[in-house]
């Protein structure tokens, strides 16, 4: 399946119902001439997920820069390895949940309930800050530190014609101890990104929400949840 627009220069790259085989949501987002890419799906040859780039990127005149990973697991890392070599990208995560892809750690990576395995790959850039701008050519991503899912997850901003796009993947969970996930942390996170009144989240697993109300309630009927 085809890339699909989501707003001016954000497209949904990958998914399950789009590239398969377990992947989550990716997103490419367009610049003046750079792009950038949020999680790289579960495939380890990503070829859907290439594909789809590519078909985005074609006579554009725009190159990928970066590749920003949310959090450490499998179906947001799987293609990372793939990604890095044939764009030669600039990998970003945070720094706590860098050791296990670095390392190839398949049980925090969660690549052994899936029952493959993680493919290690260099982070280039490791976020220690809670909040981090990425700056590229005609415009800027934020990454916030949000833990709570993992101990590195992390949301992304991006704000455009007026429009807060957040990027905000799993953060609806699920909690587990071999995530070394952590409830509590997760809440306050949850409640930073309701200040921030966003227009747009995309989610990892529930695909694009919007407007401004249906996302706040998204992440409300999941705090109720987990309370």
């Amino acid at each position: 399946m085809s890339a699909e627009r989501v707003t001016r220069g954000v497209y949904q790259v990958a998914g399950p119902d789009m590239t398969g085989g377990g992947d989550a949501a990716a997103y490419l987002v367009l610049f003046e001439g750079e792009a950038a890419l949020i999680d790289a799906g579960a495939n380890p040859d990503a070829k859907g997920l290439i594909a789809n780039i590519e078909e985005v990127l074609a006579g554009r005149g725009t190159s990928l820069e970066l590749l920003v990973l949310t959090h450490n697991h499998i179906d947001h890392v799987g293609g990372a390895a793939a990604i890095e070599k044939r764009y030669g990208v600039e990998i970003v995560m945070h720094s706590l949940d860098a050791p296990a892809l670095e390392n190839g750690d398949d049980k925090a990576t969660a690549a052994d309930m899936y029952n493959t395995h993680v493919r290690p790959v260099k982070v280039d850039l490791q976020i220690e800050e809670k909040v981090y701008p990425l700056e590229l050519e005609g415009g800027r991503l934020t990454c916030l530190h949000t833990p709570g899912h993992t101990p590195g997850s992390i949301s992304i901003l991006l704000e455009r014609d007026g429009d807060r796009i957040l990027f905000g993947q799993d953060i609806h969970g699920p909690f587990l101890p071999q995530f070394g996930s952590d409830l509590e942390a997760w809440r306050l996170s949850m409640l930073k990104l309701l200040k921030l009144k966003c227009d747009i989240l995309c989610e990892g697993h529930f695909g694009i929400i919007e407007p401004a109300d249906t996302v706040e309630a998204f992440i409300r009927q999941h705090l109720r949840a987990n309370t």
